[in-house]
């Protein structure tokens, strides 16, 4: 029994040995396209964010992920462009999520829009538990061109939201390396957060994967700089931490997070997390943005991206994955889950 342990100790370093660990030009290689002039801000429904959603789905497939969408790595999502009663932001309409494709074929075909979720799965090891799963998620648009700072009017969004997309692309990469995790991984990259979150919205209604066997869903978002608050440099914060025991899991385990230090900006229902962890789900998003001035602007590029910090923040929440994948399930704590919401006319 002594000789069959020690053999099991000596296995399990070499088993994690093989997992490469993530290096800032692993960052730059995922990050730097995304970020790009030629994603033109990556807005919901636009060729720059089509573009942007066949980068994702090559790197998932080069990983080596099972595509999960119903059209290949693809969730295609019904829109329909309204006018705007009075323009906003240079922005002359609005997206609504259609609860099916046949009611969006029902406005005129130049009002017609389809947008995408990029999903990818990794199959758990464990035969109980691989019907699990652990959700983990960033969203890839952005708002597109607007008016100019400085003669720039691309707003990258390298940040806001690349360098969670970059997160989530490294963790699969990361545990794609290993032998595979107790439960499965579904990894998610959503269209339309900054347009009132409607690829979260459609997979709801849309799950790909028993929504009721989704237990944690961790989202990613700006982590492209480091914050002083979470203790700087390859540390990171979690919205809504006391909310569940997901936080003081990972905290124990050694992962490098603490309790989100800015509440009066209520990130914790700011982000994808929210929709999800209204339904149930102890859903929470991963960050360290500090607040910069960068936010929303031309300006938050590849410039501002620190890429040594992101790597650190990316191996830290690899290993808070495959926590989640291998522990147990996280629980909100009583009256920690958020109320549901209103129906939506």
């Amino acid at each position: 029994m002594l000789a069959r342990t020690l053999a099991l100790v000596l296995i399990l370093p070499a088993a994690l040995a093989a997992q490469r660990p993530t290096t800032a030009a692993d960052v730059r290689r995922v990050l730097a396209p995304l970020a790009d002039d030629s994603m033109a801000g990556r807005l919901t429904a636009s060729p720059g964010e089509a573009k942007a959603a066949r980068f994702i789905a090559a790197e998932l497939q080069r990983i080596g992920l099972k595509p999960m969408g119903d059209s290949g790595w693809f969730q295609r999502v019904p829109l329909a462009a309204v006018p705007l009663a009075q323009p906003r932001r240079g922005r002359t309409e609005r997206l609504v999520l259609m609860k099916t494709f046949a009611d969006r074929d029902t406005f005129p075909t130049e009002r017609r829009r389809t947008a995408v979720n990029v999903i990818g799965l990794l199959e758990g090891s464990d035969p109980q538990l691989k019907g699990e799963y652990v959700l983990i998620t960033a969203h890839f648009d952005h708002v597109g061109i607007g008016p100019a700072v400085n003669g720039d009017s691309i707003y990258n969004g390298a940040d806001d939201d690349a360098s969670g997309v970059a997160t989530a692309l490294e963790i699969a990469r990361q545990l794609a390396e290993r032998p595979a995790p107790k439960r499965s991984v579904l990894f998610a990259l959503w269209t339309g957060e900054e347009m009132g979150m409607l690829g979260t919205r459609w997979f709801i209604e849309n799950p790909v994967v028993p929504f009721g066997q989704i237990v944690a869903n961790m989202e990613i978002e700006m982590i492209g700089r480091p914050d002083s608050l979470a203790g700087g440099a390859g540390k990171a914060w979690l919205t809504g931490f006391e909310r569940s025991n997901m936080g003081e899991q990972l905290a124990a385990a050694g992962i490098p997070i603490v309790a989100d230090k800015r509440p009066e900006q209520n990130f914790f229902e700011r982000s994808d997390n929210i929709a999800l962890a209204r339904r149930g789900i102890v859903a929470h998003t991963l960050s360290t943005f500090n607040l910069h001035a960068d936010y929303h602007r031309p300006s938050d590029d590849m410039r501002g991206m620190d890429l040594e910090h992101m790597a650190a923040v990316i191996n830290a929440a690899a290993r808070a994955t495959q926590i989640l994948a291998d522990g147990p399930k996280p629980a909100w704590k009583p009256g920690g889950q958020p109320s549901a919401p209103a129906a939506r006319p």
